[in-house]
């Protein structure tokens, strides 16, 4: 692999270790790296030839999961391996139980690398929509492992297709075979002179029709705001999100709300409780007042609660059912999460303006089913339109609704592929 490359990622190493002395995030993600060769090891007899599968976050694991538990139904003598690069993923989804060992990805350095896939020794490799290591990919090649990516998006504003960018064109080709969400994705490949590439859409579409049909017990919820639910919620909530709808929650006293922060910690969940005006609790307290363990330090009449703030991880895509109206966290930041979620419940959605990179926030607001916001006074416009005209609610939640029907089925057209 090129030189220049594996001294960039041996500085990103070295100033991770550094960080890592100031940062608990950072140092999870460093500890975890130097067990996950044990764990491995503990965790695979030999001559096992696991599945891998490769995850940067959380939200890439959503893409990966539909293909992961179909494996597990259909060939449960097989073990399958789950690995993240982040902690946000890996810290969430570490007891996940369809696999059987979950761990983080040590940093593309050629010794770790080599390290790993010896201990790891994979039958086959998956890598979800944007993990694309350069000395793993090698090695994977070198070690004749079929490599895939699938649910990719490729962009022309990406290194691949820049002047500059031959060495991580070369290393796309590593793949055995690409699966794309869109024609756009093929195009651009094929002018490089990658054609090893199929269609299939996105499995995320298949993720969250599976979490829809699933049912998930929340105490309380089905009972909220009256059994009418939650006029908004505001999934994965950024704190440059708040500052904006905050306000407006403040200005209409008699709007209700599910509130799940992106992340969190007590000081960050108390301000934000006292920052909204109205009788506002925790999720943990709101399932405790049904489950006759303890009542709200806040309220002990349930019907009088205005909002709830999710205190917990792992709830939101089974919280959306229980609301009209979407606001997704991240658009004012790096980048919004994950619209699917909330989109496959027909309600529509508001998010901030850095969307470009996804295809379905693209598709649905050219559609009306979705709806950009560049300012605060954008959020407020489209808050208030979308709560209180429920035709222009009712008929951007149709559009929605079925835009995700329409793009189903992406985990049955790779997995035979991949799987014959």
């Amino acid at each position: 692999m090129n030189p220049i490359y594996n001294s960039i990622i041996g500085l990103y190493s070295f100033g991770a270790d550094l960080a890592a002395l100031r940062s608990a995030k950072v140092k999870k993600m460093i500890d975890g790296q130097k067990r996950a060769v044990a764990t491995l090891r503990e965790k695979l007899a030999d001559g096992d030839r696991p599945i891998w599968f490769h995850a940067a976050s959380l939200g890439e694991f959503e893409q990966g999961r539909p293909m992961i538990e179909r494996l597990r139904r259909e060939h449960p003598e097989r073990k399958i391996v789950l690995s993240f690069f982040s902690p946000s993923g890996y810290e969430v989804r570490k007891n996940y139980d369809k696999v059987d060992a979950v761990v983080y990805l040590p940093f593309d350095k050629k010794k770790d690398v080599n390290k790993f896939l010896d201990a790891l020794n994979p039958a086959v490799a998956i890598f979800i929509k944007y993990e694309i290591w350069p000395n793993y990919l090698e090695a994977l090649s070198q070690r004749n492992i079929p490599t895939y990516l699938i649910s990719a998006i490729f962009r022309r504003s990406q290194i691949f297709f820049k002047p500059l960018g031959a060495m991580m064109r070369n290393v796309l080709k590593s793949f055995s075979h690409i699966f794309v969400q869109d024609e756009d994705s093929v195009k651009l490949l094929s002018g490089v002179g990658i054609d090893n590439v199929t269609v299939a859409g996105d499995t995320r579409f298949d993720r969250v029709t599976d979490v829809m049909n699933s049912t998930v017990d929340i105490p309380g919820m089905s009972q909220f705001n009256k059994g009418r639910g939650a006029d908004l919620i505001f999934g994965s909530s950024w704190r440059e999100d708040e500052q904006y709808y905050i306000e407006w929650l403040n200005n209409n006293p008699t709007v209700t709300f599910i509130i799940a922060p992106h992340e969190f910690d007590d000081e960050r969940l108390k301000k934000m409780r006292d920052s909204i005006n109205g009788n506002v609790v925790y999720l943990s307290q709101y399932e405790k007042m049904f489950s006759g363990d303890e009542q709200s330090p806040r309220s002990s009449d349930p019907s009088m609660i205005r909002g709830i703030i999710v205190d917990s991880f792992g709830k939101l895509s089974s919280l959306y059912r229980f609301a009209r109206v979407a606001y997704i966290g991240g658009g004012f930041g790096v980048g919004i999460h994950n619209i699917n979620e909330a989109a496959v419940y027909g309600m529509p959605i508001v998010f901030g303006p850095q969307f470009s990179k996804f295809k379905e926030a693209r598709d649905l607001v050219k559609r009306g089913g979705a709806f950009a916001c560049k300012t605060k006074a954008d959020v407020h416009d489209n808050l208030s339109r979308l709560t209180l005209d429920e035709s222009v609610q009712e008929q951007a939640g149709k559009i929605a609704g079925e835009y995700i029907k329409e793009n189903i089925g992406a985990t049955d057209r790779i997995y035979p592929e991949i799987f014959k």
